[in-house]
């Protein structure tokens, strides 16, 4: 959980603490026995080291007299599971409905940085490539396989590329160029993307050299919204940033590794080394 969702569920278990109190029940074990709650439940909630249902929430201004403030804690209940979201749930339905969700973000964002160490950023994918990466991602969490409509949610983020005054700040390490996502014939073509986006006049896009001296060790991948929002993926979950001095580290981690990254035609001479890899391997499998 990032350190924002869990200040926020600290103190929404704080400001239930309170309630409590105020309401005559000294102590979390007369709580637990009016409710029929076990102790054990009403300490973590309070101390905000497990997340209260809306339910438990709604029983609990009812306990304490605080109905009116019911809608505003549900609204922080969600806000906080907003912060942090398991794949599992998310993609329950298929992914496209989670590429949807992309596209508001997309349309009122200016600004973007995007930092992928290891696989390419998901709005310069070729079809075939992100058709790998959502058959993976279907596999890896036994989620329903609706790659057709998910592939075509994410190209549609791509006009974006082309509308507008947006700028697009993306940095990938080279590990992203060999992180084999289909096989050889995938890899050529989506390298090949690469090569036509360096031309695109509102996308500054570099490549971080594995041999280069880091300013920074390269962590995980995320993407920053403007200076509002950053996202990060893990295996288990996706992270919504939005704590000012959270965003100011991801900002701060961007700049570092931009410092390590080459671009222009530095960037292209990395690109056309990983498409002869790819030749290389193509040439081999049909011989």
């Amino acid at each position: 959980m990032s350190d924002q969702a869990r200040e926020t569920r600290e103190a929404l278990g704080a400001r239930l603490r309170g309630f409590r109190k105020d309401a005559g029940f000294s102590s979390g074990r007369a709580f637990a026995a009016a409710t029929g709650w076990q102790e054990s439940k009403v300490s973590r909630i309070e101390n905000g080291k497990q997340n209260a249902s809306e339910e438990d929430i709604r029983l609990w201004c009812q306990m304490t007299g605080h109905e009116a403030d019911l809608p505003d804690l549900v609204a922080t209940l969600r806000h906080i599971d907003e912060m942090w979201m398991e794949w599992r749930r998310q993609l329950q339905d298929g992914a496209e409905n989670r590429q949807k969700k992309s596209l508001p973000l997309y349309q009122k964002t200016r600004v973007f940085r995007i930092w992928e160490p290891d696989i390419i950023w998901g709005t310069i994918q070729t079809a075939s490539y992100a058709e790998t990466v959502f058959e993976e991602v279907s596999n890896f969490h036994e989620t329903p396989a609706d790659t057709e409509a998910a592939v075509a949610k994410r190209l549609e983020r791509q006009k974006y590329l082309y509308e507008g005054g947006r700028i697009f700040n993306v940095l990938l390490g080279e590990q992203a160029l060999y992180s084999n996502h289909g096989g050889s014939e995938v890899m050529r073509a989506q390298l090949d993307r690469l090569l036509a986006v360096l031309a695109l006049p509102r996308l500054s896009l570099g490549i971080v050299p594995r041999s280069t001296p880091l300013a920074l060790w390269l962590g995980h991948g995320f993407a920053m919204f403007d200076d509002r929002l950053v996202m990060v993926e893990t295996y288990s979950a996706e992270i919504s940033v939005t704590q000012p001095g959270e965003i100011g580290l991801y900002r701060k981690a961007f700049e570092l590794h931009r410092q390590s990254a080459v671009y222009g035609q530095s960037a292209r001479d990395l690109i056309l080394t990983a498409i002869e890899h790819f030749d290389r391997m193509g040439r081999k499998s049909r011989g």
